[in-house]
């Protein structure tokens, strides 16, 4: 999830408090007629007249969404979520691909419709945009050899654990005691995992789950998970609560069907929406 993208497992369970507030942000003339939202909002009737809905998204973000074979047609999770929603609200899924650095100044400038990029629910984000319910729900996994040891968060204590500086999960790994040899990423801290050069690495469980898919995981378990959950959702400019509420619906449909739990499978091996 993104706060830079995945990950703010810390904040986000206070976050979630406040969704529903955050969902209902446009006006109740907004919310019960559909009309064009305020404070630059856009309204579920702005959407079904143009006859669709366009989402901003990375496509350099695998597996939630990238491009295959790195110039092939756009897909993963993220996109395949967005168009499941559009085709239940009737209309055409169009996406713009942005980088993260400019994809909040990109929806305030009305660029596009929706941000359908991992968006962490945080405190501070909620302030300011929409959600939606969440459709990602994730933790923080302690990644370690099969045959170690480390069996908790607490047993990391003058353990060397590999981890991004740039990343919270750096900050997890320290407070828990380990000595943090930094890395580039998650490649790179796994290979030193099997290597016998680390202890561990503690990352995101959508990451773990995307490479046991690919079969990058042997002779690594995960010994422990975070109690901290990460949710992540579509994000829309404040004022757009008919659109929200509208999209809320269509998810709740598609966990209802089974939709979001297949596309789970897909993509992790896993239902990851909850």
């Amino acid at each position: 999830m993104r706060t830079h993208g995945l990950r703010t497992a810390l904040v986000a369970l206070a976050a979630t408090a406040a969704l529903a507030l955050a969902g209902c942000a446009g006006s109740p003339a907004d919310q019960a007629s559909g009309s064009s939202a305020p404070q630059g909002g856009l309204s579920l009737a702005d959407v079904k007249k143009a006859g669709r809905i366009v989402f901003a998204t990375e496509g350099t973000y695998r597996p939630f969404t990238y491009r295959e074979g790195g110039s092939g047609a756009l897909t993963g999770y993220d996109v395949d979520v967005a168009k499941a929603v559009a085709r239940q609200l009737g209309v055409k899924a169009e996406f713009q691909e942005t980088q993260f650095d400019a994809i909040f100044a990109g929806l305030d400038a009305k660029r596009f419709d929706v941000i359908a990029n991992q968006i962490s629910i945080t405190p501070d984000r909620v302030k300011k945009y929409d959600f939606s319910t969440p459709y990602t729900v994730s933790t923080g996994v302690l990644v370690v050899p099969e045959n170690s040891e480390i069996r908790s968060f607490a047993d990391l204590k003058g353990k060397t654990a590999g981890e991004s500086l740039t990343s919270e999960f750096y900050q997890i790994a320290q407070d828990s005691g380990a000595t943090v040899e930094q890395v580039e990423g998650w490649a790179q801290a796994i290979e030193l995992l099997k290597q016998g050069r680390i202890d561990a690495t503690v990352n995101d469980e959508l990451t773990w789950l995307d490479s046991k898919k690919s079969g990058d995981t042997a002779g690594l378990k995960v010994a422990a998970k975070s109690p901290e959950k990460s949710r992540s959702a579509f994000t829309f400019r404040r004022g757009s609560g008919s659109l929200v509420s509208a999209v809320d619906k269509a998810l709740a449909r598609l966990a209802a069907d089974g939709t979001l739990s297949r596309l789970g499978q897909k993509y992790f091996g896993a239902d990851v929406s909850r």
